[in-house]
């Protein structure tokens, strides 16, 4: 179907895959499929000094985590040299580009010229109509339309409107021989039949300049959509300031790949009040809903909210699989799900797991040295004391038994509960932060509460 919508996501293998190139690549990704079209993933490696395949790889693994599944095989840059050069030379051909000898000394005087007359810096077209030869010093510079100017209606943006006067003759190939950026990325989305180009509006300065060459080429141009950029919280461009930035970073942060996609979409991107979308549900709704004109704050605190929510819908048996093979303590057998339902809700990240239920697995070593200064006293060592006794012979060990036993105390001196509770919470886990003490206890089991409160009473006496 000729009409068939076809969008790409084109990144630089210079490094990892960041948030804001994974946000954008699921607009791309999810425009296409909302609309039964494709999505293809370019990697643009003709810069062969900063382009590593250990980035490529990382970029190809972080999609495959967050089960963005491109069309097609991976399209490679560097493999399309040969039409980038034959497109040069089309516009060569056509009076459209020229050989330009003019020397890095000559082009950084008249930039500092330019600059001091208050004016924006571009080239002269010194060369423009010199007819010079290919040597091994030129360069070849487009001939950009000198009269006119480039229109667009931007998916995000709306109409855009830029005078030509305000673009210069860009270069097509360098005098090493090798294709420019605006030169490639024109002949890539020709080849593979772009109708949509979805990015970030860092590019829109580049997007007249390759319109033009478009119409050049003799080619219709794809429909543009700039989706304004992702800040932290401060306002500023997001960076390692704000915390990690790299797609890999949040899954060893555990992250849940849905809630990060998730959460992804809803910056800058929203379908009425609705905050959480399945898969299915963010493919069938995204032409539906909103794209905003703004840049969009990241917050960590949102993104934990996200995850939150997605661990509580996990199954547990799933979720404890997962958590068996973090190296995070927990095992797959009926006490390490006890202990992972118990304290789920307290968890927001997949890495939280192993710090709420550390003194499940491990022996309590260190208490809490301000918890104890402010929690245990004699009166607490007399209450664990007796209790220690209650536990030792009470029929069942259940929860509600438990907290019966603890009632049982409290009544008989007349305290309230934290005189025994927050005590009673040092003694099993090293400090106050812990699920319900009774619940907590039930699942610790018999011997090794039994255990704990006598080593503490001994500590603490």
């Amino acid at each position: 179907m000729e009409n068939k919508v076809k969008s790409r996501f084109a990144p630089s293998p210079t490094g990892v895959l960041h948030i804001g190139g994974a946000r954008t690549a699921l607009f791309a990704w999810l425009f296409a499929k909302s609309h039964q079209g494709e999505c293809f993933l370019r990697i643009e490696d003709t810069d062969l000094e900063r382009s590593k395949p250990e980035h490529t790889q990382a970029i190809i693994d972080g999609f495959s985590w967050m089960d963005i599944q491109f069309d097609d095989e991976v399209f490679y840059q560097s493999d399309n040299k040969e039409k980038h050069l034959t497109a040069v030379q089309q516009l060569i051909d056509s009076n459209q580009a020229y050989f330009c000898n003019c020397s890095s000394e000559r082009l950084d005087k008249l930039r500092t010229e330019q600059q001091k007359e208050g004016l924006k810096p571009k080239y002269d077209g010194k060369c423009r109509e010199l007819g010079l030869i290919e040597g091994s010093d030129t360069v070849v510079r487009f001939s950009n339309p000198q009269e006119g100017s480039v229109q667009f209606d931007d998916l995000v943006k709306g109409v855009i409107e830029i005078s030509n006067n305000e673009l210069d003759d860009l270069i097509l190939i360098r005098s090493n021989g090798s294709p420019t950026y605006n030169l490639c990325v024109v002949v890539d989305d020709m080849e593979m039949s772009i109708t949509h180009v979805i990015r970030g509006d860092d590019h829109i300065n580049n997007t007249p300049r390759q319109i033009n060459i478009f119409r050049a080429l003799q080619a219709k141009e794809p429909v543009y959509g700039h989706v304004p950029m992702i800040l932290g919280e401060d306002g500023k461009r997001l960076s390692k300031r704000h915390g990690a930035v790299g797609v890999s970073e949040y899954q060893q942060l555990g992250v849940l790949p849905e809630a990060l996609k998730n959460y992804l979409v809803r910056l800058g991107w929203s379908y009425g009040d609705q905050e959480l979308f399945d898969h299915e549900e963010l493919i069938s709704k995204f032409k539906e809903g909103n794209i905003n004109n703004s840049p969009s704050a990241f917050s960590i605190e949102k993104l934990s909210w996200f995850n939150k929510e997605y661990i509580s819908k996990v199954d547990s048996e799933l979720l404890l699989s997962q958590l068996s093979n973090m190296n995070s303590g927990f095992s797959e057998d009926e006490y390490s799900l006890s202990v992972l339902e118990l304290i789920r809700d307290r968890c927001s990240l997949m890495n939280d797991f192993s710090k709420e239920s550390e003194y499940f697995f491990n022996e309590v070593e260190d208490y809490d040295s301000k918890a104890v200064n402010k929690f245990i006293n004699e009166q607490a060592v007399n209450l664990l004391t007796e209790l220690l006794e209650e536990l030792k012979n009470i029929a069942s060990w259940k929860s509600h038994d438990i907290q019966l036993s603890i009632e049982q105390i409290l009544s008989k001196h007349e305290v309230g509960f934290g005189k025994i509770g927050l005590p009673l919470r040092i003694a099993l886990t090293g400090s106050t932060n812990s699920p319900s003490i009774d619940k907590t206890a039930e699942v610790l089991g018999r011997k090794v509460v039994i255990e704990r409160i006598d080593k503490a009473i001994k500590v603490f006496s």
